[in-house]
């Protein structure tokens, strides 16, 4: 795959893995995990999915018997043991309770268990990852800015947004704080958090689906600050009707990326 397949399945993957955290609740709780999304990403970490007794398992063997196996459940546990003594501890017969060896283990897993819940997801979120070639040259990154601007020029909103939230993953820009949020308009940006708690964004890139402008706001804003709420407002209404800045931005973003010196996106 391309660069950019491989970037955007990256984006997919992290996506992905979000609804699955937003799923994940207390064993007896309302909230339920996804299952079907969690089962997109184990096949993608290439674990092996077994039906044991009544248990959905997903497995990573080392060859001789044992190796990760990930119980598909609400906990999500990751057990570093074989599938007879998972099958054992989690769904375990009349005849294997009656051992006491047997029911100390079953009351007992802190031996074998790896990792649960959100541990556990981000465990298979970076397995399959690390299947993907993430390595870049500057003329992948010139290859994306052009294709922003193709898109720009065609008046394609979706080709657009797609090359803002490549670049978006390239230089780990994040979705606005709610009073940035304009109608109707793709932002993406630095979220900084300061120790005092506060929070400041910028600089921050905004399209404007409908008038298909886009806009580069180079100023660290204040999201509780009127003033700076107001500039924000009224530096994109300006942008909206001024023609030959949009190139430039996806230019702007291109340069950002390259003069960073990497050559790589962390997984």
């Amino acid at each position: 795959m391309s660069f950019k397949e491989n970037l955007l399945k990256k984006i997919a993957i992290d996506r992905t893995a979000q609804k699955v955290l937003n799923s994940i609740g207390p064993v007896g709780g309302q909230l339920r995990i996804d299952k079907q999304r969690m089962r997109s990403l184990l096949e993608t970490a290439a674990f092996e999915f077994r039906h044991v007794r009544d248990l959905d398992l997903y497995i990573q063997t080392d060859g001789h018997g044992k190796g990760r196996i990930l119980v598909l459940d609400n906990d999500l546990t990751i057990y570093d043991t074989s599938i007879e003594d998972v099958a054992m501890r989690k769904s375990p017969t009349v005849k294997e309770m009656i051992s006491i060896k047997n029911a100390i283990r079953i009351l007992n897993d802190r031996d074998v268990v790896v990792s649960k819940k959100e541990q556990s997801l981000k465990t298979v979120q970076s397995l399959c990852i690390a299947g993907l070639d993430l390595g870049f040259e500057p003329v992948d990154i010139q290859a994306l800015a052009a294709e922003g601007i193709a898109s720009l020029e065609n008046g394609y909103p979706e080709g657009v947004m797609e090359s803002m939230d490549l670049f978006a993953e390239l230089l780990g820009y994040s979705p606005p704080p709610k009073s940035l949020r304009i109608s109707h308009c793709r932002i993406r940006g630095v979220l900084q958090r300061l120790e005092t708690g506060k929070t400041k964004f910028g600089p921050m890139v905004v399209y404007s689906r409908v008038r298909n402008r886009l806009t580069l706001v180079e100023r660290q804003l204040n999201p509780r600050d009127s003033k700076d709420l107001a500039y924000m407002k009224e530096t994109v209404a300006q942008a909206a009707d001024v023609s030959g800045k949009d190139s430039r931005v996806f230019k702007y973003l291109a340069a950002t990326v390259l003069k960073s010196g990497r050559v790589s996106l962390p997984g």
